[in-house]
């Protein structure tokens, strides 16, 4: 028997399809943890070679013939034992599997026995759940092995334990949102001190569309206690020692980063998921329309962190509506951040468009028509310098506007990845104060000043919605809790309000849907969490028949 083992935990940021690049990144993982770390096992995340979510993909005969390929080549360059996740098909159909390499080959499969079908995830449309423990053992030590929805519920742990196992190794795609990584914490120490084992839980980091992976990979011990902890949001390689003890095989203490938590994970959550859609997008840059507000000025200060003020382009496009002030504070943010700046005037274009639609308008008033005109020009202008520079568009909308419907279509909801479309405009606040103790680069003037959309003479939001933070309250109730508008009426807000907002969220349907993806990082988002029908009879704020 063995005195341990030592155990890399790599946290790597594979891209979607990339099979071959992907296996590159696990070989390049194996040569440092044998020669750097000189580890004897290196485990690795869920689905790495396919990366993850891989969706539809998995219906292609190819994407499995190369990960095939991938296995074969990994095998015989490691010169170490390595478990990895990847999709493999066996007599019994596709598995979203753990396999343990050594030797040139494949040693050991484990088919993940928890498929989940919830949320973002949606496995059961691909996968075949396995049905046994699998352990594995490597210098002298007995692993058990289990894949991310596994360690969520009594059963699978237990049962690897029960096999023989001395600890269990933990393969992961956990997306972040902002309470996930205590709850991961939580659960696992839980499933460690029930199976009175030790854990070692290896996760995902990086963009995927929608989805951010924060890493944050740790150990536990047999009692459920974190013995380190890797930092979150970044790639790397987390040295493991697991030790023979009086009490089994137990991981040592070692490095533990601070937890990610409120304001400062969810910006760099951000951040890291406009970096990887603009980087895995093959995009050179970001193009961001300012307006003087607090949600562009935000937007704009994630786009510089996430790629660099080389790489960004800010745009201010006035109308006769847009106050002095806006324009001193758009031209300020864009200073301090460095970035390339233009200002284009559109009264003129809004004029043409006017005239142009004086006939069909004649004896009518103002209104919304005419405000989404500016929008949909300012849309227009943003698009034709994306097609010119090849920068793509954020937009700047935040998921309180998104919910309700205060947004245009084709005009700010014009580009190819909405930055705040999870957070709601009470925590825009938060981030932009966050961001500001970093560094002064938004305007106090900004986070003072009353929200506005500047489409209208003295417009303010406060003219057409709640104030916010009434609205983002219900709106958490209604759309990430699923509360009935009855239920979050007996908690004690106005039935008017409660009913009027949930009928602007049902009827909004159709314009989120046209939206483009928003990086996720609340417990439910609009997209892949929050599946409802454009076409509906079906009304929330109805009174019971």
């Amino acid at each position: 028997m063995s005195d341990g083992l030592t155990v890399a935990i790599a946290q790597l940021d594979p891209l979607v399809g990339d099979v071959a690049g992907n296996a590159e990144a696990v070989i390049a993982a194996a040569a440092r943890a044998r020669e750097e770390l000189d580890a004897e096992l290196l485990l690795c995340p869920e689905l790495v070679l396919s990366g993850y979510p891989p969706d539809d993909l998995l219906l292609h005969p190819e994407l499995e013939r190369q990960c095939r390929a991938a296995v074969e080549r990994i095998a015989a360059a490691a010169g170490i034992d390595i478990v990895l996740g990847t999709p493999w098909r066996d007599e019994r159909g596709l598995h979203n599997a753990a396999l343990h390499l050594r030797d040139g080959g494949v040693a050991a499969l484990y088919a993940k026995r928890e498929l989940p079908n919830y949320s973002v995830f949606d496995e059961k449309r691909y996968f075949r759940p396995g049905e046994a423990p699998c352990v594995v053992e490597v210098a002298g030590c007995r692993l058990g092995l289990v894949v991310c929805e596994d360690v969520w519920v009594p059963g699978p742990v237990e049962s690897a334990a029960e096999a023989g196992a001395e600890a269990v190794l933990v393969l992961n795609a956990s997306p972040f949102h902002a309470e996930r990584g205590a709850e991961r914490e939580a659960s696992v120490g839980e499933r460690a001190a029930v199976a009175g084992v030790p854990l070692l839980y290896a996760n995902l980091v990086g963009g995927q569309d929608e989805l951010v992976f924060d890493g944050a990979s740790f150990a536990v011990d047999g009692a459920g206690r974190v013995t380190q902890r890797a930092p979150a949001f970044e790639n790397g390689l987390h040295r493991v020692r697991l030790a023979r003890t009086d009490e089994g095989l137990q991981p040592e203490s070692g490095p533990a980063s601070a937890p990610a938590t409120g304001e400062s994970a969810v910006y760099r959550a951000l951040v890291l998921g406009v970096s990887d859609y603009i980087a895995k997008n093959g995009f050179p840059g970001a193009v961001v329309g300012l307006s003087g507000g607090i949600d562009s000025a935000l937007t704009l200060a994630v786009a510089v962190d996430a790629l660099g003020p080389e790489r960004v382009t800010a745009v201010m496009m006035p109308s006769p509506y847009t106050r002095p002030m806006s324009l001193e504070d758009a031209a300020a943010e864009a200073e301090s951040l460095g970035v390339e700046y233009h200002t284009l005037p559109i009264e003129g274009i809004q004029g043409g468009f006017l005239e142009a639609l004086a006939g069909p308008f004649a004896g009518t008033e103002p209104g919304v028509t005419e405000e989404n005109i500016q929008a949909r020009i300012r849309g227009t202008l943003l698009m034709a310098l994306s097609n010119k520079t090849g920068r793509m568009v954020l937009t700047t909308g935040n998921k309180s506007e998104m919910a309700v419907g205060y947004a245009t279509l084709y005009g700010d909801m014009a580009g190819g990845l909405a930055v705040l479309k999870d957070v709601p405009k009470t925590t825009v606040y938060a981030l932009a104060d966050y961001r500001n103790g970093l560094g002064p680069v938004i305007p106090q003037r900004v986070l003072d000043r009353p929200p506005s959309a500047e489409l209208a003479p003295d417009q303010e939001d406060s003219d057409s919605l709640p104030p916010y933070p009434e609205l983002d309250a219900i709106l958490a109730l209604y759309v990430e809790a699923d509360e009935p508008v009855a239920a979050i009426i007996e908690r004690g807000y106005d039935a008017a309000t409660v009913h009027r907002v949930a009928r602007l969220v049902d009827r909004n349907e159709y314009k989120r849907r046209q939206a483009p993806p928003g990086i996720r990082v609340s417990r439910r988002a609009f997209g892949r969490d929050r599946r409802y029908p454009i076409t509906s009879g079906c009304r929330h704020d109805a009174p019971e028949a």
